[in-house]
């Protein structure tokens, strides 16, 4: 929620008129994030925002799948703190227990006064079903300043002594009261408690002049934390820069770097819509080398940059554009995202308009990316990651479409996104080879699922599984081991599962019919 609340709620009277005659009744559906189970790649879970009612404003949705992206489960919708708050900004990551954390905002919208926070939901079965909001953070910490906007989450998975933390960043809501300061909450206990500082400070602050200090925040491999936020305040500089944070003891104390000493920032007077958040990655096979992605005009038009450093900081390479369209072809590339793999292969993406017909944010659009493998120097050519050109919506230009999401495993990426190629904001999945070559491609936000009835649950038994025609039953655990699979014959809408060779515990039940698939939650006694 890069920008206020006034634009989601005029976003949702306008998209709402828009595409009333939409027949699943999705209207709007954005800032997708997407997380990978470090221990079972074909575990995959993708949360977004979506709008519900004008009694249940916006919420935030989440889908898993089992088997890398092929089916999905049907959409759990979390839950608002105060009936009539709306939610944004969704961040998911598994902890290093395989549990799957959601980070959310949930709150009462810009018009003092404000009340919310940022919560926190744990799901310890995959995905499909969600504990109660915890608060990390509230809109009354830190006065009227409401340190509550896009908020992002990581989570320590290292075998130090800061493994299991759950980091937060966020930054003011209230763009009209100076100073702009990035925070950090820390919990060290699974989330049920959370600590809160700055993360600017004297030399290092983010300033008075920008008010959307956004740090986007990291773990190495190590256990250290890392953010890097943006900085422009005259009394350290004249200059637009960039700082990372670090610190190795859970946030206790922190320690400034100069991460870009002098970039050309796409400001926002040329470019108003852009999205122009940066990113910042650390190298699982290297606890030293980290990568700032960002927007620049360096060429006249807003291009994808990226520096990194191999000694956690302190000295950068020289920025390089990814982008391999001409240089200063009058075309805006924005909503930029990246991730590392295992091995230290990077890949990077955005939205791109180098087939669009003008200049402007309002003009067609796809989604690019580059590949870099990690024993090569240099990152390969561009390649396409959907499917096709997507025309310009109105809709684009309201919050809750600032960011996209991309994970690499193993060298297959797997991407989400949203756009409007079929008259609304949806979010859109899809899995490719690293060199470009489609596996699969999802459309998340249809809420059409087949009906499916499964009893009796808890069974300590047999389990009944009804639907029209039935064609495959899989049990999974929840580590995501596949049990038993069962081939249905032809206008067969009835199976019965031998559950008593299963111990006692949860598991999914994965089911594909003529409509479709979708993953059930089943309980053995």
């Amino acid at each position: 929620m890069a920008r206020i609340f006034v634009g989601l709620m005029l976003l949702s009277s306008m998209v709402i008129a828009q595409n009333q005659n939409v027949s699943n009744g999705v209207v709007f559906d954005g800032e997708p994030y997407l997380s990978i189970n470090p221990n079972d790649p074909q575990h995959v879970v993708v949360a977004w925002m979506s709008w519900i009612d004008f009694s249940e404003q916006f919420k935030i949705k989440t889908r898993v799948s089992l088997d890398g992206g092929d089916t999905w489960s049907a959409p759990v919708t979390l839950p608002h703190t105060v009936n009539g708050y709306t939610s944004a900004d969704p961040s998911a990551a598994f902890d290093e227990n395989g549990n799957v954390v959601v980070c959310y905002i949930d709150f009462t919208g810009t018009t003092p006064p404000v009340t919310g926070g940022v919560y926190i939901c744990r799901s310890t079965d995959g995905g499909l079903s969600f504990g109660s909001p915890m608060e990390v953070i509230s809109t009354n910490y830190d006065g009227t300043k409401w340190p509550i906007d896009r908020p992002w989450m990581v989570i320590d998975r290292s075998a130090g002594s800061n493994a299991g933390n759950i980091y937060v960043t966020t930054f003011n809501l209230n763009r009209n009261q100076p100073s702009f300061n990035p925070y950090l909450s820390v919990s060290n206990d699974g989330g049920n408690t959370f600590t809160h500082r700055y993360l600017d400070t004297i030399g290092w602050l983010a300033g008075n002049l920008n008010p959307l200090p956004m740090c986007s925040p990291a773990v190495s491999s190590s256990g250290v934390f890392h953010g890097v936020y943006p900085s422009y305040e005259l009394s350290q500089s004249f200059l637009f820069r960039s700082f990372l944070v670090s610190s190795a003891d859970g946030g206790l104390s922190l320690d400034h770097k100069i991460a870009q000493a002098q970039i050309t920032p796409a400001n926002s007077t040329d470019y108003p819509d852009a999205r122009k958040a940066g990113l910042l990655l650390c190298d699982p096979s290297d606890s030293g080398h980290l990568a700032s992605i960002f927007l620049s005009t360096q060429h006249g038009d807003p291009d994808i940059f990226l520096t990194e450093t191999y000694d956690a900081g302190s000295n950068w390479t020289a920025a390089i554009r990814l982008n391999d369209d001409p240089i200063g072809n009058n075309r805006m590339q924005d909503m930029l995202w990246g991730d590392f793999d295992t091995d230290g292969s990077l890949v990077v993406s955005w939205r791109d308009r180098r087939n669009g017909a003008d200049s402007t944010f309002q003009t067609a659009s796809e989604i690019w990316a580059t590949y870099r493998h990690a024993d090569s120097a240099q990152f390969a050519s561009n390649f396409q990651i959907t499917d096709q050109t997507v025309a310009y919506d109105s809709v684009l230009t309201y919050a809750g479409n600032d960011f996209m999401c991309i994970e690499l495993n193993n060298g297959i990426l797997n991407a989400t996104w949203g756009d409007t190629r079929n008259g609304k904001l949806n979010i859109w999945f899809q899995k490719m080879n690293v060199d470009g070559s489609m596996l699969s491609v999802q459309q998340l936000a249809s809420e059409e699922a087949p009906n499916v009835q499964l009893y009796p649950n808890p069974t300590s038994d047999v389990l009944v599984v009804e639907s029209n025609d039935l064609q495959e039953v899989s049990v999974y655990d929840l580590n995501g081991n596949l049990l038993l699979a069962k081939q249905i014959g032809p206008d067969n809408n009835q199976v019965t599962i031998g559950m008593k060779q299963f111990t006692a515990g949860t598991y999914f039940i994965e089911l594909k019919t003529a409509d479709g698939a979708i993953t059930k939650r089943v309980v053995k006694n």
